[in-house]
């Protein structure tokens, strides 16, 4: 297995849409495992393979607090059954920030997983937030796209700032 490198907001590879997953295979039970380990590893509890510049519709989640439940998805949607609330989100791709997001409260996911099983369940809670965070991912779309631009600005230069810092820091 190996680390994978995680793209970090504004890099435009974030925006990529990703295609689906036309065959369940040992190349994307690989990037499974190292989407897995590199999670773990960042610490996260959600990664999407946009942001590990793979632009396929897989995503690795585990809210367990032992870090020991992980769920595959492969071509993952959902439907929202109802409700909202309200959390504050971080973003391996936007390290260092949260901030609140209003999501679903209760979903109906469908996937395929890491086998080539379909299968479908009920989220809610803290699973129901990273499904729909992880697939905005998938649709190139960011959780600072659901706060203020003002907001978004001011994260998207910090970031910038920083990353020109580590460049000099190389050189």
């Amino acid at each position: 297995m190996a680390l994978l490198d995680i793209l970090e907001f504004p890099d435009p590879r974030l925006r990529t849409k990703a295609k689906d997953v036309k065959e369940v295979n040992n190349s994307i039970r690989k990037l499974v495992d190292n989407m897995l380990e590199t999670m773990y590893e960042a610490p996260g509890i959600g990664l999407a393979a946009t942001q590990v510049n793979v632009h396929q519709r897989v995503v690795v989640i585990d809210v367990s607090e032992e870090k020991d439940q992980p769920l595959v998805l492969i071509n993952p949607t959902y439907q929202i059954i109802g409700g909202e609330q309200e959390y504050d989100e971080g973003c391996l791709s936007v390290p260092g920030y949260y901030e609140t997001v209003i999501r679903a409260e209760k979903i109906q996911l469908n996937a395929i997983d890491r086998d080539g099983n379909a299968f479908e369940m009920q989220c809610d809670e803290l699973l129901a937030i990273c499904v729909q965070h992880e697939i905005d991912h998938l649709n190139g779309v960011l959780f600072v796209d659901h706060i203020s631009k003002l907001k978004r600005e001011r994260i998207k230069a910090k970031l910038v700032k920083a990353h020109k810092a580590e460049l000099k820091k190389h050189r």
